[in-house]
């Protein structure tokens, strides 16, 4: 498509499309999306360093093919002018005034004559400058050196070598195609020969496997429509939408809505063809959990739930069917819908069989099966991991005045045990954390939870209800695992919450105990997204927490699995959760400067941290606050290093800002000290507002680094209690102003 052309002397050139495509067996449905981004980015990169302009970019991509094209884009590179800054005058030059070797390296490096060079006087000096124009080459002559090492960038969560060749890629690679205005871009990528040739289907196309020639975009994605496929990823999401709401509205129903599922199986085909089956009722009584996770996690069917779900029993409303997208045209639909409707059939039949083994035993009835299931191997076996988070979990629910003092050193088996049936057991909230902590991962031993892994907690809080627990009991065992991703739902129950919180912190502190620790590259337990779980929970419940009092008590409970020392373990967990609670307020759109002058305190409450943050946030706005901000770094520039312990002698104050610094400390501090513990810290910052125009008398006429020793003293003691009324709060040297 010829967008537009351009006239540089009396030459004419025109801007033209780039075809690329990459090839290859089929890539993972989860690959595809930041395979495209990356060598959009690369593409974009590289035009940039050129000068290039260019129309329009997207990217197309199927399982078998990366795509970007790009429309108008610019035939040959701008001239330009390269200045180069070469020896000095003085370096230039030997006293006969004849060139030095320096020069005449700088000259030949630079492509011009010593005559050619011009002289230009700067703040340092007067340089030698080359002056070039470097006339622009042709896209064409570019294209193979950019196109070559955009592949080779290109990298994979996974990626494999194939035969003997010395290349990787996500799946084998087996064609190139690169045109650039219906020209073929020459070029070899290891063994492989870029071409103009692409291929459709591989199974239905007309003549599968023939290469189609390809000089234009109207080209190419005519002939691959032709020859089923359709490129377009937005364009086969809407056949697949459309296809499922149709099946599903034939069925007497709507789709079970899974955002992530359609995301998926759009990257799965290359040509999409919608298919509905059914499986017998009887299979409806199972929880409708099991049955969506068979479908979904194993066969990449959706579910079909009936019109008037909002109704159902569980929520749900499924009704017998399900519908599957296929990426062939099939001659005959019902032979492939036997097909499904027969594997789908086993696995509601294998997770009928498990379910009724399961709600047979008791959920409380599993626990002591847990110490046969290996949590960690350094950190034990999953009862034990139970046990340390049980303990937290009921620290944590007395922290909060959530659940009455309990003492957590009492036997844990107690609360396996049924207040009806046992009126020694003391029924209320402390019994209910403690139950839902001990059975929380008791699911882990059942059948369906085995075959079935995405089940876990699900399945523990269903179990939980048919036995007959307190809601609030199966509620949190459920619960307990969330967030499952990094903005995943919270939540609801504070018990749900308090476990949660107790499991992570269990895992993040055992984890570094014991040297499993995460890097750059590999988070094999996933204790960032368990930090910032637990940061999320504490927020969204508004719970005031000793952070470091929790750690203290988590490493405590680890006990003799820690292969580190204590303290060291303490100190890293810390600031393991402080890092990541510093990423997320960035990505709440707070300043990098307020967060710092926070977590530089001794700061460990997470809910209040917040609260700090937001008050010094609006208090920027504050007339005060840049001079006021100025005067405490002053404070803490004198202070570093400095002795500003001890108590103050007013009797040797020798000027008037002396007298009236301190006055106004000893009207403020208490009003200050009052504010903070009320957690009102807008009222803080404002009080702190006032000490402006007395501090910059102060530093105006006080010599604080006198020569007298007591006075010296005297007045960095008085500087520090003035620093004690903001550092506790933040530390607002750390504002940029």
């Amino acid at each position: 498509m010829l967008l537009y052309q351009v006239v540089i002397g009396k030459e004419v050139y025109m801007a033209k499309d780039l075809i690329f495509e990459l090839g290859s067996e089929e890539v993972p449905a989860g690959f595809i999306k930041p395979a495209l981004a990356a060598l959009a980015a690369s593409l974009q990169k590289g035009f940039k360093e050129g000068g290039l302009e260019y129309g329009q970019m997207r990217t197309l991509g199927t399982p078998r093919r990366l795509t970007v094209i790009v429309e108008g884009l610019e035939e040959k590179e701008p001239d330009r002018r390269v200045e180069s800054r070469g020896p000095s005058i003085k370096a230039a030059y030997d006293k006969d005034g004849n060139p030095t070797r320096a020069l005449e390296g700088f000259a030949r490096g630079s492509g011009v004559k010593v005559e050619d060079l011009r002289v230009v006087k700067g703040d340092k000096g007067e340089y030698l400058y080359a002056v070039k124009e470097v006339k622009g080459r042709k896209t064409a002559e570019l294209l193979p050196t950019l196109l070559r090492g955009v592949i080779g960038a290109l990298s994979f969560p996974k990626s494999m070598r194939w035969a003997d060749y010395d290349m990787t890629f996500a799946r084998p690679l087996h064609w190139i195609l690169a045109v650039y205005g219906g020209k073929t871009v020459s070029f070899n990528h290891g063994h492989i020969e870029s071409g103009n040739a692409t291929f459709g289907h591989r199974f239905i196309a007309r003549g599968a496997g023939k290469a189609l020639k390809i000089k234009t975009v109207d080209d190419y994605l005519n002939k691959l429509k032709d020859n089923l496929v359709i490129a377009d990823i937005g364009e086969r999401r809407m056949v697949i939408l459309d296809g499922i709401a149709r099946e599903a509205e034939a069925a007497g129903g709507v789709v079970l809505e899974d955002k992530g599922l359609v995301e998926e199986v759009v990257n799965l085909v290359e040509y999409p063809v919608v298919i509905r089956g059914s499986f017998e009722e009887e299979y409806l009584e199972l929880p409708a959990q099991i049955i969506i996770n068979a479908m979904r996690e194993h066969q990449r069917y959706f579910s079909v739930q009936s019109k008037e779900d909002a109704e159902a029993k569980d929520g749900y409303g499924l009704l017998p069917a399900f519908i599957t997208v296929a990426n062939t045209r099939v001659k005959d639909e019902a032979v492939v819908r036997a097909g499904n409707e027969r594997v789908l059939r086993a696995r509601l039949s294998d997770a009928k069989f498990y379910f009724d083994k399961d709600i047979a035993t008791p959920l409380a009835g599993k626990v002591e099966a847990l110490k046969d299931v290996v949590f960690q191997v350094k950190l034990g076996s999953s009862y034990e991991k139970v046990e340390r988070f049980t303990r937290l979990a009921l620290y944590i629910g007395r922290w909060i005045e959530w659940c009455d003092a309990l003492d957590d050193t009492s036997c844990l088996s107690d609360f396996l045990k049924d207040t009806k049936t046992n009126p020694g057991i003391k029924a209320g909230r402390s019994h209910q954390l403690g139950r839902a902590s001990m059975l929380a991962k008791a699911d882990l031993v059942s059948g369906v939870v085995g075959e079935f892994p995405s089940l876990q907690g699900v399945m523990g809080a269903e179990y939980a209800r048919r036995g007959g627990e307190d809601e609030e009991v199966a509620a949190a065992i459920g619960e307990h695992y969330l967030p499952s991703s990094a903005g995943g739902e919270l939540p609801e129950s504070s018990a749900g919450a308090i476990i949660s919180i107790a499991d992570k912190l269990d895992t993040i502190a055992g984890c570094f105990g014991v040297g499993l620790i995460p890097t750059g590259a590999a988070d094999p337990y996933a204790l960032r997204r368990a930090a910032l779980g637990i940061i999320r929970i504490v927020l969204d419940k508004d719970w005031s927490l000793p952070l470091d009092g929790l750690v203290t008590k988590t490493v405590a409970l680890v006990g003799d699995k820690l292969t580190k020392d204590a303290g060291e373990t303490e100190a890293a967990v810390l600031e393991f959760i402080k890092e990541r609670f510093r990423n997320y307020l960035k990505g709440e759109g707070l300043q990098h400067d307020s967060i710092d002058a926070v977590l530089s305190t001794e700061w460990f409450d997470i809910a209040d941290g917040v609260k700090r943050i937001r008050a010094l946030e609006k208090f920027k706005q504050h007339p005060a606050c840049e001079s006021l901000v100025v005067s405490f770094k002053r404070v803490s520039n004198i202070l570093k290093g400095q002795d500003a312990n001890g108590l103050l002698t007013p009797d040797i104050f020798e000027d008037d800002a002396e007298h009236a610094l301190f006055d106004l400390y000893s009207k403020i501090a208490p009003l200050i000290r009052e504010a903070e513990e009320a957690g009102d810290y807008e009222l803080v910052f404002e009080k702190l507002a006032s000490v402006k125009d007395v501090i910059d008398k102060f530093f105006d006429e006080v010599m604080v680094m006198a020569e007298d020793e007591k006075l010296r003293r005297n007045r960095l003691i008085l500087l520090g209690s003035i620093r004690d009324l903001y550092l506790p709060v933040a530390d607002l040297s750390k504002l940029v102003v």
